[in-house]
């Protein structure tokens, strides 16, 4: 049975577990109430490098959230790098409850990768949208379609962990990586793809579980609607 936490936190859980043990160790030896202290520390770790298994039950077009958090902002802004024209971006903020591992929001494969250095400022903070260290993942889907996915890190977390590279063929779900302690992550859309959005500002979403937009669907399955279902 696989155990539901991170890989990407091997190392903090690791030597997180270490401290906390050395810690109980010297409350017990010193004050045994004060073992609260560090084995609430060691609870907490554990559940931020939380990671369960999610499935989704949405139509093929659906394009999934990327990130467990609050949809913070949907705005209509211009195409940042790989995408052309104007697009969509929807912005949600991870807090320190929320589970942090990024997951694909299409099937697709990997087209760019690149990573900015930058400054530290809260995820909530407009001001993280531009000037902060961040990772961009661009994805393009069988049928055409570009998708980019933004990882930006916060006032505490600072290590972006990014999982795959230029070629990676990728499912809808499938991890991608994680922000680590606190963060903000984007999705751009091309407007041109006519999105329509299923969520709104101030909505909960769950990374690979929840759909944040539909794309019209390919012709054939609308004229098949159209048609009704088929009788023999």
């Amino acid at each position: 049975m696989r155990v539901p936490l991170t890989k990407y936190g091997l190392r903090e859980i690791i030597l997180g577990s270490a401290f906390c043990l050395g810690a109980g160790a010297l409350c017990l030896w010193a004050f045994a109430p004060l073992l609260l202290l560090p084995l609430s520390a060691w609870v907490f770790l554990l559940a931020f490098f939380r990671d369960p298994e999610r499935s989704a039950d949405h139509p093929p077009h659906a394009l999934l959230s990327p990130a467990d958090g609050t949809v913070r902002d949907i705005q209509q802004v211009a195409a940042p790098a790989f995408l052309e024209g104007p697009a969509l971006r929807i912005g949600i903020f991870m807090s320190l409850l929320d589970v942090h591992v990024n997951r694909c929001p299409v099937t697709g494969t990997v087209r760019c990768v690149r990573h900015f250095a930058g400054q530290f400022h809260d995820a909530r903070d407009p001001l993280s949208q531009s000037l902060n260290e961040h990772n961009l993942i661009g994805l393009e889907t069988p049928d055409g379609r570009r998708v980019l996915v933004n990882q930006i890190a916060g006032v505490l977390a600072r290590r972006i962990v990014c999982a795959v590279k230029v070629g990676d063929a990728l499912s809808r779900g499938q991890r991608i990586g994680m922000v680590k302690f606190g963060s903000r992550l984007e999705v751009f859309v091309p407007l041109r793809d006519a999105p329509e959005t299923r969520i709104q500002v101030g909505d909960r979403v769950r990374a690979g579980r929840d759909a944040l937009l539909e794309y019209p669907p390919p012709q054939a399955d609308r004229r098949r609607a159209e048609r009704g279902p088929e009788t023999r």
